[in-house]
């Protein structure tokens, strides 16, 4: 189980939340730690579900797809035998899957709502806010408890975190403001030959897109694989910080 909460922080960059659903009490969220995994197993064994979703702040960046089969899983999300890139599949029980996409560019509800039905997802599970089920916990559904009083295993069938999907914005939707709404380009756009390079890059269009400080902080943090030369919370947001700072100099300098 630790091992499938390793693959899920990857997965999100760290940045999600748990939840215990009640069907009678509700839910609640808890601490995303290994630690709390004997008390996800006794609340889920005593008859709870357990789910999970990327965190406010970078919700933009995931699609969930919900009540998938098989044949679709093959049709939409593999070629030729291979998986997609930024994909996590997961069956929550027999023959029923859900997706989860990590986009390239940030979707707005919108957006979602076009490709959930593209992508024949469940009409019923709007996309804002959505929770999805956590792998390595049993699904306790009461319509899926067989002959031997047992309920199925979630199980984690692909995860890739090392690439995002290339999820075009629909025709019909037009950039309407805030971070999730104002541009569909993503870091991915403006690889130079090494990591730096790329995110001065990226921040001097961030910038000329009307985006905040804060909100390229974020939309780096959220995309650069890895700060591997700036390790450490406070030397990765002292990097960012500069890195922004100069590239806003070089715009007022340019104007």
């Amino acid at each position: 189980m630790e091992k499938i909460f390793k693959k899920l922080n990857r997965f999100f960059y760290g940045k999600w939340q748990i939840a215990v659903l009640d069907l009678e009490r509700g839910r609640w969220i808890c601490d995303v730690h290994s630690k709390n995994i004997p008390y996800f197993k006794a609340e889920n064994a005593n008859g709870r579900h357990i789910l999970m979703k990327p965190s406010d702040e970078i919700e933009c960046f995931y699609l969930l797809a919900d009540d998938i089969n098989w044949s679709i899983i093959v049709k939409q999300h593999q070629e030729n035998g291979t998986w997609k890139k930024g994909r996590m599949i997961i069956e929550t029980s027999p023959n029923n899957f859900q997706v989860w996409a990590h986009s390239a560019n940030a979707l707005s509800l919108s957006d979602k709502e076009y490709w959930l039905q593209k992508l024949c997802s469940d009409p019923g599970a709007h996309p804002e806010g959505r929770w999805g089920r956590c792998p390595g916990f049993r699904n306790r559904k009461e319509i899926y408890r067989n002959s031997k009083n047992q309920y199925p295993l979630c199980k984690l069938i692909w995860v890739d975190w090392k690439y995002q999907a290339n999820i075009p914005k629909p025709f019909s939707t037009q950039p309407r403001g805030g971070v999730c709404l104002n541009s569909s380009i993503s870091r991915m756009d403006y690889i130079k030959d090494d990591q730096s390079a790329t995110d001065f890059s990226y921040a001097l269009a961030l910038i000329r897109r009307g985006f905040t400080d804060r909100q390229i902080e974020e939309r780096i943090r959220i995309e650069r694989v890895d700060f591997k030369n700036h390790q450490g919370q406070t030397r990765t947001q002292q990097y960012i910080q500069r890195t922004i700072y100069r590239a806003r100099q070089l715009i007022n300098n340019d104007n």
